[in-house]
C-alpha cells in the first residue's frame, strides 16, 4: 500500500552519524554520494551493491532508484534504510497518470529537496544509468561519476534516448569507470578520464562453498547425477536453446538454475525432468547452493546484450572452488580463458564435451591453485579503494576548476569595467585641474581597478 511520506522527516540530517554493520555510529568523512541506479538495491547483489557498501564506510550513501507509479496526487520518496549495508535506498513514487515532462519535473523537485535537506555541501553524483541524468544533471556537484557497468542500449526494452543521454552524461562527468575491458575499448575515446574496472570478487564469502559440509538446501537436496549450476538474472542474455539441448544431450545430469526472471516470458524457459528452476536466492545463500554443484555454468547467448558483459559470477564461481564452462564472452576469454578451470565452448555438443572435461577436474588439484593465484589480485575492496582514490582526485580537480572559473569571471568583470573607469578617472583629473567637482576617491578607485585588470 502506498504511504504518504514526508521527505524532511524521512531524510536524516547530514550531521547525523551513519549506522554501519558494526552498529556503531560513524560520522562520514567524505561528501555525500547520491547513487542513481536502474537496479533495485534489494533485487540482486551486483556491482552497485558491492561498491556502495564499501563507499558507505566513509560517505553517506543515498541509493536513488527508478520511480514507481502511485495513486497519490503528489510525488514523494519512500525511505528504505539498509543498516547492515550502511546505505539508504530512496524509491520515488510519482502519480501514475503523469506524462514524461511531469515525471521529470517531479523527480527534479524530489532530488532538490534531498540535496537541500541531507547534503552538507555539494554531493557526489554517481550514475549507473544515464537516463537519470535527465533530471539530475543540473545539480551542483562535488564531482560527477559515471560507472558504466553494462552497455544498456543493447538490452531488451532499452529506452531509445539512452545513447543521447549517455553522451550528455559523458560531457558532464568528471570521472568514468567501465565494468570491463570490452566496454573500456568501446568508450575510451569518449572521455579523457576513463578507467576500466572489471568485475571483482569477495573471495571469503564464496570460499564458504569449499568448506561447506552441512545439509544441502532443501530444494537442491536429493538431485541425482552430477549437478551443473547457474545463478544470476534469467533474461535475454541466456541462451535458452543451448540449455534445452544440453539437458537433452545429458539426461543423467541435473541442471540447477537460480535467479529471478526478467524481461522474458517464463513460458519460454525450457522444461525437463533434469532442469530445475529454483527461483531467486539471496547473496548469502549462494555459497550454500554452489557447494553442491560439480561444475558452474555461464550459458550466455552471443548477442548485443552480452557483447560487452564482464560477468561477476566468473570469479565468484572460481572462489567457490568450482570449474567453469562458458560460452564465448569476450571478457571471460580475456581474463580467464588461459585458466585450466575455465572452458569456453559454443554449440551444444561442444558445450557438453567441455562440461565433461570440467567434471573430470574435480574440486581440487593444480587448476584450483592456478585460479586462486589470479583471484588473489582482484577484490571488491581493492577496486573500491582504487576508485576512491580517483574520486578524491576528481573532487579536488573540480574544486580547482571551479575556483579558477570564479577568478576568471572576476578578472573578466574587472577587465570589462576598466575602460569605463579609466574614462571616469580622466574626467575626475580634468575636474581636479579646474577645482569644482573634484573627486579624488573616483580617481583612486579607477586607478586601482585599472591596475588590477592588467595582473
Amino acid at each position: 500500500m502506498d504511504e504518504d511520506l514526508d521527505l524532511p522527516r524521512l531524510i536524516q540530517d547530514a550531521s547525523a552519524p551513519t549506522h554501519h554493520r558494526s552498529g556503531e555510529g560513524v560520522r562520514p568523512s567524505g561528501p555525500t554520494i547520491i547513487c542513481f541506479s536502474h537496479l533495485r538495491w534489494d533485487f540482486v547483489t551486483q556491482r552497485p551493491q558491492h561498491l556502495m557498501r564499501r563507499f558507505a564506510r566513509d560517505h553517506r550513501v543515498f541509493f536513488f532508484e527508478e520511480p514507481i507509479g502511485c495513486d497519490h496526487p503528489l510525488p514523494y520518496l519512500e525511505y528504505h534504510p539498509f543498516p547492515a549495508d550502511g546505505i539508504v535506498a530512496l524509491r520515488p513514487r510519482l502519480p501514475h497518470w503523469w506524462n514524461e515532462a511531469e515525471r521529470e519535473a517531479g523527480l527534479r523537485g524530489l532530488l532538490a529537496m534531498l540535496v537541500e535537506i541531507s547534503c552538507a555541501g555539494e554531493p557526489v553524483l554517481w550514475f549507473y544509468t544515464p537516463m537519470m541524468f535527465a533530471f539530475a544533471g543540473e545539480v551542483e556537484a562535488a564531482a560527477v561519476v559515471y560507472d558504466c557497468m553494462d552497455e544498456l542500449s543493447g538490452f531488451r526494452f532499452a529506452d531509445p534516448r539512452l545513447t543521447e543521454m549517455e553522451a550528455a552524461l559523458m560531457r558532464r562527468a568528471d570521472l568514468v569507470f567501465t565494468g570491463g575491458w570490452s566496454l573500456f575499448d568501446a568508450k575510451r575515446t569518449l572521455h579523457d578520464n576513463i578507467h576500466p574496472f572489471p568485475s571483482a570478487v569477495d573471495a571469503k564469502h564464496f570460499g564458504r562453498a569449499r568448506r561447506a559440509n552441512g545439509a544441502a538446501p532443501g530444494d537442491q537436496a536429493g538431485l541425482s547425477g552430477p549437478i551443473f549450476g547457474f545463478y544470476g538474472v534469467i533474461d535475454e542474455r541466456l541462451d535458452l536453446d543451448l540449455l534445452r539441448e544440453l539437458a537433452s544431450l545429458r539426461p543423467d545430469w541435473s541442471f540447477v538454475m537460480l535467479g529471478p526472471i526478467a524481461k522474458i516470458d517464463p513460458a519460454e524457459l525450457p522444461r525437463g525432468p533434469n532442469l530445475h528452476w529454483l527461483g531467486p536466492k539471496s547473496y548469502g545463500e549462494l555459497p550454500h547452493y554452489l557447494a553442491g554443484w560439480d561444475v558452474a555454468l555461464m550459458p550466455f547467448a552471443i548477442n548485443e546484450a552480452t557483447r560487452f558483459i564482464s560477468p561477476t559470477k566468473t570469479p565468484e564461481y572460481l572462489a567457490g572452488g568450482r570449474p567453469v564452462v562458458s560460452t564465448a564472452i569476450n571478457d571471460v576469454i580475456r581474463h580467464y580463458g588461459a585458466l585450466e578451470g575455465v572452458a569456453i565452448a559454443g554449440d551444444p555438443p561442444a558445450f557438453a564435451a567441455a562440461c565433461e572435461r570440467a567434471l573430470s577436474l574435480g574440486r581440487a588439484g593444480p587448476w584450483l591453485g592456478q585460479a586462486d593465484a589470479l583471484l588473489a589480485a582482484i577484490s571488491w575492496d581493492r577496486t573500491q579503494a582504487d576508485m576512491a582514490r580517483l574520486l578524491t582526485e576528481a573532487v579536488l580537480a573540480a574544486r580547482l576548476a571551479s575556483t579558477r572559473a570564479a577568478n576568471d569571471e572576476a578578472d573578466g568583470a574587472s577587465a570589462a569595467l576598466a575602460p569605463y573607469l579609466a574614462r571616469v578617472a580622466q574626467s575626475a583629473e580634468a575636474e581636479d585641474e579646474v577645482g569644482p567637482g573634484r573627486c579624488p576617491g573616483a580617481v583612486a578607485a579607477a586607478a586601482m581597478l585599472t591596475a588590477g585588470s592588467s595582473t
